[in-house]
């Protein structure tokens, strides 16, 4: 793949505030109209990489390419292509839906007929047309959200962040983005998802990135990723609380509440039998057990040591 190819590519990327190193040599490479989810435990520099890629701070060394073009040599050009959405919506709560819309369509150079007729095919399709004519402080949480992304895809980028763009939404919200996103995949564009959830990755992203002490530790497919650490995994519940404390040190899945650990297996009768075997010799300390898939959950655990 060529570099022409790519529609975020980053070499090197470090950056420090003051003693703290966020980014120690990120190396990005991202093919257009391709998904990368950005994984890493809170602190880990996901938001950084994505002000850096969108031109709104500097890296102290390394070198990125957005939409073809340098982001420090062509900082207007890359602006021109791209689009982000950042944790929080940011929306004018004095103008209607329609208002905020159409403006946003003659600041990228629409103009006034395209600028209406762009917000209008975008409340329709955010679901935004009964309520445009109604001022922005009057939306719930979730509409402000869509009313956000809308705005972010006047310009039609080549393209979009969406650092953590789910964040307080309802599940049918985010259900909607999520169908967005293919949307957006499908048209070409290219995005860049940095989330909590680990569920919108697996479902959402072509490639994942699990970023951890300001480098890529582990990146691949999903189905990739979630085999490296294991096809399968064993969830043990345990009979007691000093049982699940013994056995917690191996695991890649906690849930101390349930006393529920998960450790990795190829899934086959003879390993799981293996594992039982030398985990609960005295066949005392496992309660129950249960076989199922590797999840993104035990990548994240696994690589990063944080919980998702």
């Amino acid at each position: 793949m060529t570099t022409s190819d790519l529609g975020i590519h980053a070499i090197g990327l470090t950056k420090s505030y003051g003693a703290l190193r966020v980014l120690d040599g990120l190396d990005l490479a991202v093919p257009r109209g391709s998904v990368l989810a950005l994984l890493g435990p809170n602190g880990a520099g996901k938001t950084t990489t994505v002000r850096i890629l969108a031109t709104l701070t500097a890296a102290d060394s390394g070198a990125a390419r957005v939409a073809g073009y340098d982001v420090t040599g062509h900082r207007s050009r890359v602006r021109e292509r791209i689009s982000l959405t950042g944790q929080f919506a940011a929306v004018d709560e004095l103008q209607t839906g329609t208002e905020m819309l159409r403006m946003m369509g003659r600041l990228a150079g629409l103009s006034s007929r395209a600028a209406r007729t762009r917000a209008d095919e975008l409340l329709a399709r955010f679901g935004l047309s009964e309520a445009a004519a109604r001022t922005a402080k009057t939306y719930s949480g979730g509409m402000r959200r869509r009313l956000d992304l809308a705005a972010s895809l006047v310009s039609r980028p080549e393209v979009i962040f969406l650092d953590e763009p789910t964040t307080g939404l309802d599940p049918r919200s985010r259900h909607d983005l999520w169908d967005l996103v293919r949307e957006l995949r499908a048209d070409g564009t290219t995005v860049l998802l940095t989330t909590q959830y680990l569920e919108e990755a697996d479902r959402l992203a072509d490639h994942v990135a699990v970023l951890a002490g300001g480098r890529i530790a582990a990146e691949g497919t999903p189905s990739a990723l979630k085999a490296r650490v294991a096809g399968h995994r064993l969830d043990l519940t345990l009979a007691t609380r000093a049982a699940y404390d013994a056995l917690a040190p191996r695991a890649v899945h906690l849930a101390p509440d349930e006393l529920v650990l998960g450790l990795p297996t190829d899934g086959s009768a003879a390993d799981v039998r293996a594992l039982l075997d030398e985990l609960d010799p005295d066949r005392t300390a496992v309660d129950r057990f249960a076989v199922r898939t590797a999840t993104l959950d035990d990548v994240f655990l696994t690589l990063t040591g944080a919980a998702p």
